[in-house]
């Protein structure tokens, strides 16, 4: 069964970073890209990026070019977004998400809460 796991909710400072992790289950990691969405409160989902596991390779949103990076760990199946110079308005819930041959899968959610 494919599952992605996510880490814990954050609370983080303005100006800080974060990062968060998703643990791939259930199949062969590099087989698939693995996306990164955010829903901030009473928005819709707004994609963030990809990264290929395989090789490391990424694709940035052109809103988050300057202040994400993703990265993958095929020693422990995780992928992980990290985001620097946080934002109040970077308070989300922050989702991986992969496609896979038996459809699309989503991570449980992380809550990312940005306050002073």
């Amino acid at each position: 069964e494919v599952q992605l796991v996510q880490s814990g909710a954050e609370l983080r400072n303005p100006g800080a970073s974060v990062k968060v992790s998703c643990k791939a289950l259930g199949y062969i990691f590099t087989s698939y890209y693995i996306d990164w969405v955010r829903q901030a409160p009473g928005q819709g989902l707004e994609w963030m990026g990809r990264i290929d596991p395989e090789n490391n390779g990424t694709k940035y949103a052109r809103n988050f070019q300057d202040r994400v990076t993703f990265a993958a760990d095929t020693s422990t199946n995780t992928a992980y977004v990290e985001l620097t110079s946080l934002r109040i308005e970077d308070t989300a819930v922050y989702y991986c998400a992969t496609r896979g041959d038996g459809g699309d899968y989503w991570g449980q959610g992380t809550q990312v809460t940005v306050s002073v």
